[in-house]
């Protein structure tokens, strides 16, 4: 015999065979997601949105301190600074969103939904207040007040 403890190898038990719904789970399938435009808060067209394209190719996103924290920001190679967004002339969007005043067509949607949604919640208010008015119009009725046509 040998100076050398015996190995481990023989001495391991020998593993159970798994059934299939046990052992190590395989990772969910995701979505396949589509990019989502991200213009900027006033409508603009933003650089950093995955949809947009520099066609002088002079695009690159770098991250910059601000504030003490760093923030990436969209800088054009071929000016040398940040870059202008839809301004540019350069500037392409290949969703084809991109309108001629730099605005993202994406965002004036957007707005046009969330103004539609507001005047729909407007309408139902009013129903609603008409409803208990006319309701408070026959109680008043019923107790013997008379609603004069100018109070209305």
């Amino acid at each position: 015999m040998s100076g050398r403890p015996p190995s481990r190898k023989g001495s391991r038990p020998a593993r159970r065979p798994t059934k299939p719904g046990q052992g190590p789970r395989a990772p969910a399938p995701r979505a396949e997601q589509k990019p989502r435009p991200m213009p900027l808060p006033d409508g603009k067209c933003n650089p950093q949105c995955p949809y947009f394209r520099c066609l002088n190719n002079a695009l690159v996103v770098m991250r910059k301190p601000v504030h003490g924290r760093m923030q990436k920001v969209a800088f054009c190679r071929w000016i040398g600074d940040e870059c202008i967004g839809g301004s540019c002339q350069y500037a392409s969007c290949a969703a084809k969103a991109l309108l001629p005043d730099g605005s993202c067509l994406h965002a004036k949607e957007k707005q046009g939904r969330a103004a539609e949604k507001a005047m729909e919640e407007i309408e139902k208010e009013l129903v609603e207040e008409e409803k208990q008015m006319s309701r408070i119009e026959r109680l008043m009725k019923r107790r013997g007040y008379g609603v004069e046509e100018e109070l209305l």
